[in-house]
């Protein structure tokens, strides 16, 4: 893996999701390298996005640009991992995550974090401080790795997010994408497995981007899929939202905090 320096003119970026309103990625290209992963069509750096999880770029400057802008910006909820993972393994050594997060609480504004790894743990600390404004959620798209063979295995995520969830803090559990064929049969075992963990459940499909190799699923399959999900969330009492409803939710949950 090539790990190089980058500077940055910006931190936050304005988020074009309906939950957040400012985006903060720490790095620039991701390790894990998922298949399915959309973020390359939208890395500003061309060998990180080109070489995909073999080039990682480091925002050197990112701390001071940060507290520049926490001081002039509108107070809002920063998404972090958006385009990366900000929990990937450079983070333990350089920390720009855990920093970021204190900046960012400090000042008033509200965290929403996604991560498929458990180095999220090592931040409890931060998150407990502030843990009125802050929600932590991982992503899983199946109990094995075989779709995501460099990501830190599902089980140590989800006990992780477990852990997190039983110090009180705002966990949620995105399983997605959801690809027809591929995993769609995997989602009735994971609501089973992670119906003890009291964390909020998204569900997305897989939604086609440049360079992927994945197909979108029929509506049909979506729909009866869907219904399904909701069904089995139902039965083991878990709150449980697609993706593009989940924004109501939060945006009635963030407007109490500010």
């Amino acid at each position: 893996m090539i790990v190089k320096s980058v500077r940055v003119k910006s931190a936050l970026s304005k988020s074009g999701l309906k939950e957040l309103n400012y985006s903060l990625n720490p790095y620039l290209g991701c390790v894990f390298s998922c298949p399915y992963c959309y973020a390359p069509n939208f890395t500003p750096d061309r060998e990180a996005s080109e070489n995909w999880g073999k080039v990682v770029a480091v925002k050197e400057n990112l701390l001071e640009v940060l507290q520049r802008e926490v001081k002039i910006y509108k107070r809002g909820v920063v998404g972090i991992s958006t385009i990366t993972d900000a929990y990937q393994p450079i983070e333990a050594l350089r920390k720009l995550t855990r920093e970021s997060l204190k900046i960012l609480l400090k000042n008033g504004f509200r965290v929403s974090i996604q991560t498929k790894s458990p180095l999220v743990l090592r931040d409890i600390d931060v998150l407990l401080e502030y843990k009125d404004r802050v929600d932590v959620g991982v992503t899983v798209t199946s109990l094995n790795n075989k779709l995501e063979p460099s990501a830190p295995p599902a089980k140590g995520r989800l006990r992780a997010l477990e852990k997190l969830s039983n110090e009180g803090l705002e966990t949620w559990i995105f399983i997605g994408p959801i690809i027809q064929g591929v995993n769609d049969t995997e989602v009735e075992n994971m609501i089973r497995e992670i119906s003890n963990i009291k964390a909020r459940v998204i569900f997305d499909s897989f939604h086609y981007y440049r360079g992927l190799k994945f197909k979108e699923g029929f509506t049909q399959w979506w729909v009866n899929l869907r219904n399904r999900i909701l069904e089995n969330c139902k039965r083991y009492g878990m709150e449980c939202h697609e993706e593009s409803e989940d924004w109501i939710y939060e945006k009635r949950r963030y407007y109490k905090t500010f």
